[in-house]
């Protein structure tokens, strides 16, 4: 029996009084994938994920989870299905919580989590930091946690609900090389484990892109240029697009970079 996409996005369009944010945005996630989202500043990145976890109502078009429907179902618990790591979130966070309880937290959808956490969720909280590397800031609060260290602990707090496919919105914005290398190579271990959930990981950087995904979804101004297997999206006549400048896209391995392709005669 076929399983049900994990997401599956058709004919979305976002228009907000005479501006098309999205256009005709149409996307399938299967299970068993790993998505990375590219595009340029402005290209519609920030709003799509607001469509998709159910902050922005589409002007139309479908979005599905699992085999459901928004607007035919419970949008709310649709959403359950989806966790997402954003800065917007993290820069709620209190600072004297604890990360335990900031884990624990992301089980009831609550910022700056009140009353006791129960036995049963504090285990599980523990487990998850184990899970993402950072069982050791356990007791620690928020103010004294790296950004690394941050970012861990708020995979650790969606991962509370148990979703299907997690987002992670610029998730190495802030970092600095060294901790957005560990961080990255972090992230490969996480999506090889069998029970990962799907990553939808968002950037503008293909230097981000590691060997643990599987697919590119392309976007420039509201619409997706392009979107399928690494191998097939990822070339320098579809990011010179997407970026609206000359690029050469470079691979080393399994990593890529991005350079400027110069014309004759510039100076730098």
């Amino acid at each position: 029996m076929n399983e049900s996409p994990v997401l599956e996005v058709r004919g979305l369009r976002l228009k907000r009084g005479h501006t098309v944010i999205l256009d005709d945005i149409t996307w399938r996630v299967e299970p068993g994938q790993h998505w990375v989202i590219l595009g340029a500043n402005g290209s519609g990145k920030t709003s799509l994920l607001s469509a998709l976890t159910g902050y922005v109502t589409p002007t139309a078009g479908d979005i599905s989870v699992l085999g459901r429907r928004y607007g035919r179902h419970d949008w709310r618990e649709l959403r359950r299905h989806i966790g997402l790591v954003s800065s917007s979130i993290r820069q709620l966070m209190a600072d004297d919580e604890p990360a335990l309880e900031t884990v624990v937290s992301g089980r009831y959808a609550m910022i700056d989590l009140w009353g006791r956490p129960t036995r049963r969720d504090r285990a599980v909280a523990r487990r998850l930091l184990d899970r993402v590397e950072c069982g050791h800031v356990a007791d620690r609060s928020w103010r004294v946690l790296s950004q690394g260290e941050r970012q861990r602990v708020l995979i650790a707090r969606a991962l509370m609900a148990r979703p299907r496919l997690l987002i992670l919105d610029e998730p190495c914005a802030g970092l600095d090389p060294a901790a957005r290398e560990h961080f990255l190579q972090f992230l490969v271990r996480l999506g090889r484990r069998r029970d990962a959930p799907t990553l939808a990981f968002v950037t503008h950087h293909v230097e981000e892109i590691m060997p643990v995904i599987s697919h590119v979804l392309v976007l420039k101004s509201g619409r997706a240029l392009a979107a399928g297997e690494v191998s097939a999206v990822l070339k320098t006549k579809v990011l010179s697009r997407a970026f609206a400048t000359s690029l050469r896209l470079k691979r080393n391995g399994r990593r890529y970079s991005l350079a400027v392709a110069l014309r004759s005669g510039s100076v730098m």
